[in-house]
């Protein structure tokens, strides 16, 4: 019987599989968005089972376990990780049709070299045969990177953060490269916690912020510290995009109130982000770097668990759509003076596939071949039918071509398969199209498609 995973997975005809074979399969990865931790590639860790490093912190994973009748226990709590293990494999089957499936059966071939179907009548033979591997030097986190073939990594990381553990991977084979994520000088809900992040950028700075000056001051100096230690891009979570163009909007004054402890207006609110939000742009702009932008995820819904277990454990979803009248509002403040970067726009809701995709062509302006990205499905959208949509809906209002391609967006060493799924299926995407007579079956125009959009176009984009 065939295996699941077999060399032509997800390619349903012989044009994407030559395609895939001869352009994208053997392209090195550029995963220039993910949380992988930089402290664990610089220490070169080993992690001690496969329940550890497929299941801890994995939000994806808990929300299908939840789902399926798993207790919270065996998701966050205490619960041995060959517990943990079992339960997902028990889980597993269930999700037939869900990329997990997908996922997880790619991550057993690719690293361990195992291709049964995950079940509870397989589970405890993959546990013990996949551990065993794990504890091996050559499955350290450096080696998983090297033996994914993987040459860039952009991590995630705070102005606040002073990079130790990125300056001692300077002379690692693979690049891992901060990326600026700034979200936490807009977070004004809560006066306290925001005072108690001001005090962090001050302690790293070296610097007393007693105004708004003081701040761009001491954001300005911390870019310029990302900017040598080899960050060239930034990335922004946004519930949605700020703008304002309403009279008398300050925000020094709006900064000093919540110095002094106090809550701001909603008015004060927008004119406080829409102007920080600015100002950071302009940094970005100022130093040649990339800006994204992940716009519309509505967080941490479950009010009792989030209560209980923080963020970022899966309590997150789709919002609504995007208000297309303040992206296009800010992103022309920042073109009205020269001062847009090169940006990529990423939208969760698909109801926004569109407007995003014909929004960024409003902002090309003829300097660098796609400027203004459209980003890979993200989160939600991350599967077969996103994936989809999204290649077809950017082939027709703009350029595939120019498309700077897949990431992972994963906290998992596991995770670098994605780029694979993502190849797969834009080949089977694209080799569709050649036999159905819409892209012509020319070798020069399918090469140059499919190395761009797996790899070339992201290497040219960043100016890794």
């Amino acid at each position: 019987m065939k295996k699941f995973i077999h060399p032509d997975f997800l390619l349903e005809g012989k044009t994407a599989r030559e395609i895939y074979n001869e352009y994208a399969e053997n392209q090195p990865i550029i995963d220039f968005h993910c949380h992988l931790s930089p402290q664990l590639i610089a220490e070169d860790h080993n992690f001690d089972n496969l329940g550890q490093v497929w299941l801890e912190g994995d939000h994806y994973k808990w929300r299908a376990m939840r789902t399926n009748g798993v207790d919270e226990e065996y998701c966050t709590g205490s619960p041995t990780f060959y517990d943990k293990f079992m339960k997902w494999a028990e889980t597993v089957p269930h999700t037939v049709g869900n990329p997990l499936y997908h996922w997880t059966h790619l991550e057993l071939a690719r690293y361990f070299n195992i291709f049964d179907l995950l079940n509870p009548g397989t589970a405890d033979t993959i546990y013990h045969d996949a551990t065993e591997m794990l504890r091996h030097q050559d499955f350290s986190v450096k080696s998983i990177l090297k033996k994914m073939n993987v040459e860039v990594v952009g991590t995630t990381d705070d102005p606040a953060d002073r990079l130790e553990h990125h300056a001692k991977l300077k002379d690692f084979k693979v690049k891992v490269r901060p990326t600026w994520r700034p979200d936490n000088l807009i977070k004004t809900e809560d006066p306290k916690i925001f005072n108690s992040y001001i005090e962090k950028l001050e302690a790293v700075a070296g610097k007393n912020i007693s105004n708004y000056a003081d701040l761009l001051t001491v954001l300005d100096q911390r870019h310029q510290y990302f900017h040598e230690m080899g960050c060239r891009a930034s990335d922004h979570g946004l519930d949605r995009m700020y703008w304002t163009n309403a009279a008398g909007i300050d925000p020094e004054k709006a900064f000093l109130k919540l110095r002094a402890g106090e809550n701001l207006s909603d008015t004060e609110t927008e004119g406080y982000r829409f102007s920080v939000m600015q100002e950071l742009c302009k940094l970005n702009h100022k130093r040649g770097w990339v800006q994204q932008f992940h716009l519309g995820a509505m967080r941490n819904n479950n009010t009792r668990l989030f209560n209980k277990l923080g963020p970022d454990t899966g309590f997150d979803s789709i919002g609504r759509p995007q208000d297309s009248f303040k992206i296009s509002r800010f992103l022309d403040s920042l073109d009205a003076n020269n001062q847009l970067a090169k940006t990529i726009l990423y939208n969760l809701n698909p109801a926004d596939n569109e407007t995003f995709v014909t929004m960024i062509g409003n902002f090309q302006d003829g300097s660098v071949p796609g400027k203004m990205q459209w980003g890979a499905a993200w989160w939600f959208l991350d599967q077969k039918v996103g994936m989809e949509k999204h290649l077809n809906d950017l082939s027709v209002l703009g350029l595939l071509s120019r498309f700077v391609g897949m990431v992972t967006d994963s906290r998992s060493f596991l995770s670098f398969p994605r780029h694979e799924y993502f190849r797969r299926i834009a080949c089977n995407h694209i080799g569709n199209e050649v036999d159905k007579g819409v892209i012509p079956n020319d070798k020069e125009i399918l090469k140059n498609l499919v190395e761009g959009i797996s790899y070339k176009n992201a290497k040219e984009y960043f100016g890794f």
